[in-house]
């Protein structure tokens, strides 16, 4: 891309992305008022009278210098002297103290603010649907959190107050200019509307273009993100200069709208200065005219003067600040539309806690679809006795997965109901239902926390002998000891410092620490070598004694001792039964059954997924 300095490259553009959702500026500074800067009204209060004392000292120079001018050097008046030099002196110290209490005072509410802000998203986020995480890439969520909540601080703090600020200084200096000369002042601000014109477009685009420079940097986020995962497949096919080539394309974006921005801004305070230069010219032409003929006195001028000077400072930085204000709005529009996220799983109004007798799980004609056009279960119907273990097995894309989901009501049913103890799960409350199952899945997710840490992960409070006894039943203590710091070692970020086997151990330790009745297994050991697969396996049986367990099969040792086996294929359960049974049917798991054990005879499905049942998940 060639540089561009003083011109847009008009081949680039940009469409909307996940995050981008419209809000006005004036309901941007209203919600931040009412949520953040009204509760805190005390501070509010004590920086603006800090930035009222500093705008009024600033008026009262324009007559210090107007009265030495007039008193000290024409008059001659000595006593003047004591009394300019002490007002001097006062009004510098006022405002000294002054803009240090606003600025700290400012300081703390723009970053008190951001906090807040930052405390809300992250809250958003863990309890927003699931749908909306797997959706969004986490390095856009990333970038939401840093970039443009930094950009949205900005926003709070420098751009609304310090506006303020610099509005209060503009207003009591043009005051001070029409006190002294109304018709001096009227020449001065005469081509004001039109910098007022010239920047309301430079508002227009900085806001666009740094909404666009915000979604290429949430792009670039989600590629060094994916980039940093994948790095042993990027180096194993040699696309390191590929990825390199990615990362430079996006940054070179981001690089184009922020210039964009940038030139926008750039603009903003010069229109101003050259419009404000021709008032000088104008007022000092007939100041000067009315010198000659002694019809004003140099006091008089040189006051005039100093406060059309003094007004030049704020007015520039007013004029900046309102595009800059522009960054913070549309950074806010991506924020916001993530505090703002609607949760379409939300718990009844009369939601009741699970009243757990026995624990058995029953689907009752449930559907299910991610996607309007597309069902994934079409009435699915059996039940999870309590106590005994059911495995559900079928080709990948069957519905298994999804039925884990549904029993955790990571989702609800499009129709149909998922009940336990004859309690429909969508009236009762989140977090019973959530105590009463533990989850282990294919991918154990561990986090960068010291091994003890993760096996106590919970609402349950921390007991040091329950998570070695977790611990030795899931065949992990051992392993453990013989890290270097024991059960304080940490484990690195997803659990990378250990090896799958360990990782899935450590998550079964986890599910018996929590000790629920119902247990739910997503395919635990589908990953693992056979070595570690029987250490896991092992494990597994120790935490599924006396349980009721509903798990998504994977091996055939597993699948020979469930209670109950469910065959599901396209959605719906096409077959029932014990293993033997299922293998003598000579239907859909016998052979996929076969295809396993390589026999031959395995016949492919008619729609030619023939993978093994007990390696397929979703």
């Amino acid at each position: 891309m060639k540089d561009q300095l003083f011109s847009d490259t008009s081949s680039i553009t940009r469409g909307a992305d996940e995050l981008q959702v419209h809000y006005s500026t004036g309901e941007i500074i209203a919600r931040i008022w009412r949520e953040h800067l009204r509760p805190r009204i005390g501070l509010l209060l004590l920086a603006s009278f800090a930035m009222i004392l500093t705008a009024a000292t600033t008026g009262a120079i324009p007559f210090l210098i107007q009265t030495t001018a007039d008193d000290v050097f024409v008059a001659k008046n000595q006593t003047m002297i004591y009394w300019v030099t002490a007002g001097i002196v006062v009004v510098t110290i006022i405002k000294a103290i002054s803009e240090y209490v606003a600025d700290v005072t400012v300081g703390y509410l723009g970053h008190r603010f951001i906090a807040d802000v930052r405390i809300t998203m992250f809250a958003k986020l863990a309890s927003a649907d699931l749908s909306f995480i797997q959706m969004v890439h986490s390095g856009r969520l990333l970038s939401g959190f840093l970039n443009d909540a930094n950009l949205l601080r900005a926003t709070a703090s420098r751009s609304i107050v310090t506006l303020g600020e610099n509005y209060l200084k503009v207003i009591i200096l043009v005051g001070t200019m029409f006190y002294m000369d109304p018709r001096f002042a009227a020449l001065i601000l005469v081509f004001m509307p039109f910098a007022w014109v010239m920047l309301g477009r430079q508002r227009r685009k900085m806001r666009k273009s740094t909404m666009k420079s915000l979604q290429e940097t949430g792009d670039l986020s989600a590629l060094i993100t994916q980039t940093l995962r994948g790095m042993r497949v990027v180096r194993a096919y040699r696309q390191e200069d590929k990825e390199t080539e990615r990362a430079a394309c996006a940054i070179n974006r981001a690089l184009e709208f922020t210039m964009r921005g940038t030139r926008a801004r750039a603009l903003s305070s010069p229109s101003i200065e050259l419009l404000t230069g021709f008032g000088f010219a104008l007022a000092i032409y007939f100041a000067g005219t009315k010198g000659v003929r002694g019809d004003l006195t140099l006091g008089h001028f040189m006051g005039f003067m100093t406060s059309a000077l003094l007004l030049y400072g704020p007015l520039k930085s007013a004029a900046t600040l309102q595009t800059q204000l522009q960054e913070g709005v549309a950074a806010a529009s991506r924020v916001f539309g993530i505090v703002d996220l609607e949760e379409r799983l939300v718990e009844a109004p009369d939601a009741k806690p699970l009243a757990l007798a026995r624990g058995e799980i029953e689907f009752d004609s449930v559907s299910f679809a991610y996607e309007p056009d597309s069902p994934v279960l079409k009435g699915v119907t059996f039940t999870v006795p309590a106590g005994r273990t059911v495995a559900l097995v079928g080709p990948s894309g069957s519905g298994k997965s999804t039925l884990v989901n549904l029993a955790l009501r990571f989702f609800d049913p499009d129709r149909g109901r998922v009940m336990i103890d004859g309690q429909d799960i969508a009236g009762v409350t989140v977090a019973s239902l959530r105590d009463a199952i533990a989850l282990v899945t294919q991918d154990p997710v561990l986090f960068d926390d010291t091994i003890r840490a993760n096996i106590a992960y919970g609402t349950k409070p921390l007991d040091e002998a329950q998570v070695i006894a977790a611990a030795k039943a899931a065949a992990a203590h051992d392993f453990i000891m013989g890290l270097p710091k024991g059960y304080d070692t940490r484990v690195g970020e997803a659990g990378g410092l250990l090896s799958g086997g360990e990782r899935q151990r450590v998550a079964i330790a986890r599910a018996i620490y929590k000790d629920a009745p119902i247990l739910l297994l997503d395919e635990p050991t589908s990953s693992l070598d056979s070595e570690a697969e029987a250490k896991v396996q092992k494990a597994l049986e120790e935490l599924m004694r006396g349980r009721t367990v509903l798990m998504i099969a994977h091996r055939l040792s597993t699948v020979k001792k469930a209670d109950l086996i469910c065959v599901l294929d396209q959605g719906r359960i096409v077959e029932v039964g014990r293993h033997d049974e299922l293998v003598a049917k000579g239907g859909l798991y016998t052979r996929l059954h076969r295809t396993q054990l390589g026999i031959t005879g395995g016949q492919p499905l008619e729609d030619g997924r023939g993978e093994a049942i007990f390696m397929a998940g979703e």
